[in-house]
């Protein structure tokens, strides 16, 4: 069996090894249009920013290291440029000489991958303006901030590259900009999570343009780069172009494969195209949601190198199965780590599904040894089953063993009473002896049994304040002074029944906190009285944050209510 890969990097590379594990016979040819066959493309950031010291240990695999190991014939600086189902046959253009040959082939897998998205913008052609997909892009950029020595950078965009290289040009010694179409940073986020790393990047000195596009770029009188915004103009010595990427389904859709109208190609289960002889994966290909099963587009390094094993796998005669993307991802941004899996709130609601959210304020581990950090999560569940069916999470200390944690019970189909009964490692320099995981399950069990209701950041200011409802802070006084909702009143948890008699009859509380804990406790207290009570979802933490009334404390964790900000 012959068996041609187009294209490289994670999808076509990982499917060419697996698939000579499985098959020492058969012939295998991987054609790479690029210098590179298998590179750390998640790694090229933190070689801009000077994370990452040696430019070689980007390069995960030569073609001379292919060969040596795997017998693999790797055809770099070769394109193909048209297939012909027919007489299964692909034409390859060899970049060098600029002369092209046919190849044969039984079997074809494409993995051509995605490229980054250049709107016809005025001025885009900017020599000063880059995108980074490749290695060779990276090395441009940074050659360009070595030598040139730019101060001032804007980054167009605030997805993962974007935030990412705003903070490696920050470490780079640059001023930087953000420029984001959206209302928030960080598409998978929802607005409400993706305030705590606005705030935080701001602390660190990256300036955040939001709800504000690129209308042209022209040349600066300095030889830099002007940007005519829709709201105001600046002007960079560097351009950072990441507004997202589209599949390259061009070879695809003009061999008459199956795409789809963003022009990613389509796909079987088992990793096939329209052409049962041709096979596709990576960022080039559609793939199912896990969690709703609609068909969706997620660009990642993980799937992709899944879908390259099962392509394998179907090739060798082995039948395997995808089952689905649910867009598992981690990032740093300096310090603070930020992740998701499964669905947003956003995304829960477009599709249809009736869902809630919890927001939990857990702690890296036992906030009684040393290090401790805050952790804060938003869990989306479906109201009923309480079935999980999305996380985010941001801190700086243990956030992606719970990320993990929640995509495997996203994966296994797990619900709020499995997250509580789960039994997760325990030693107080690790976690607690209730693990944050554990608490969502606990929190969500309790709404869902009706021991408590909540109500969230953006249903405080519809709350009346004529005296209908009771509004109620159960912070100390001391917390309570530095920052509180405006008609909520303090009555501290610690003194609460000895206030009972302060509480109208018949009339709904609302109750707040720092973080929705010590709320629980009065609306238990308050409920066993007769009183409906309901609960404000991530307290004065998600308030604070989202609403802008002061900046979010990053110190050290701390029990609830015993460390108060000073400044």
């Amino acid at each position: 069996m012959k068996v041609l890969i187009v294209g490289g990097v994670a999808g076509g590379a990982s499917a060419a090894a697996r698939l000579r594990r499985l098959d020492e016979e058969a012939q295998i040819v991987v054609f790479e249009r690029g210098e590179y066959i298998s590179y750390a493309n998640c790694g090229l950031p933190y070689y801009i920013g000077g994370e990452i010291t040696d430019k070689k240990s980007l390069t995960l695999q030569t073609p001379q290291s292919f060969k040596e190991r795997f017998n693999i014939d790797v055809r770099t600086g070769c394109e193909v440029v048209s297939i012909d189902r027919a007489k299964r046959t692909v034409t390859v253009r060899v970049a060098a000489t600029g002369e092209s040959y046919t190849e044969a082939y039984d079997k074809l897998l494409l993995s051509p991958g995605a490229e980054p998205l250049r709107p016809p913008i005025p001025g885009i052609e900017h020599e000063r303006i880059f995108t980074l997909r490749t290695v060779p892009d990276t090395y441009r950029i940074r050659a360009f901030v070595e030598e040139a020595r730019p101060r001032t950078a804007v980054v167009v965009g605030g997805g993962y590259i974007g935030v990412e290289m705003a903070e490696n040009l920050t470490r780079a010694g640059l001023s930087v900009t953000v420029v984001e179409l959206a209302d928030h940073v960080i598409g998978p986020l929802d607005y409400d999570m993706a305030s705590f790393v606005e705030r935080y990047l701001v602390s660190k000195g990256v300036r955040l343009l939001l709800q504000n596009g690129v209308k042209a770029f022209s040349p600066a009188p300095d030889g830099g780069v002007t940007v005519s915004l829709e709201r105001g103009v600046l002007n960079a010595d560097l351009v950072l172009l990441s507004i997202g990427v589209r599949p390259d389904g061009r070879l695809a859709k003009e061999a008459g494969l199956t795409v789809n109208p963003r022009g990613a190609i389509v796909v079987d289960p088992h990793m096939r195209t329209s052409d049962p002889d041709i096979y596709a994966v990576g960022d080039a290909v559609e793939i199912t949601d896990f969690v709703t099963g609609a068909p969706g587009y997620i660009p990642l390094a993980g799937p992709a190198n899944k879908q390259g094993r099962i392509a394998a796998d179907n090739l060798a005669g082995i039948p395997s199965v995808y089952r689905g993307t649910q867009g598992s991802s981690v990032l740093k941004l300096f310090d603070m780590a930020v992740a998701t899996t499964g669905l947003n709130e956003r995304a829960a609601k477009a599709a249809g599904l009736d869902c809630d959210k919890v927001h939990i304020h857990g702690t890296s581990h036992a906030t009684y040894y040393p290090g401790a950090r805050n952790l804060e999560m938003k869990v989306v569940f479906e109201r009923g089953t309480g079935k999980i069916l999305g996380a985010q999470l941001v801190g700086f200390d243990g956030v992606d063993k719970r990320c993990d944690v929640l995509a495997t019970a996203i994966r296994a189909g797990m619900t709020a009473a499995d997250l509580a009964e789960l039994e997760l490692c325990y030693a107080p320099p690790f976690s607690s002896a209730k693990d944050p995981v554990n608490i969502t399950g606990f929190v969500i069990e309790n709404l869902l049994a009706g021991r408590v209701r909540q109500f969230h950041w953006d249903e405080v200011a519809a709350l009346p304040r004529d005296g209908s409802v009771t509004l109620v802070d159960t912070r100390s006084p001391e917390e309570y002074a530095q920052g509180r909702i405006d008609g909520f009143k303090n009555v501290p948890i610690d003194g609460l029944r000895d206030h009972l008699d302060e509480f109208p009859r018949g009339k709904p509380v609302y109750l707040t906190c720092g973080t929705a804990l010590r709320s629980y406790l009065a609306c238990r207290i308050l409920m066993q009285h007769g009183y409906e009570c309901h609960n404000l979802s991530g307290g004065w933490t998600v308030y604070e944050s989202v609403m802008g009334k002061a900046g979010y404390d990053f110190s050290p964790a701390h029990p609830c209510g015993v460390k108060i900000k000073t400044e």
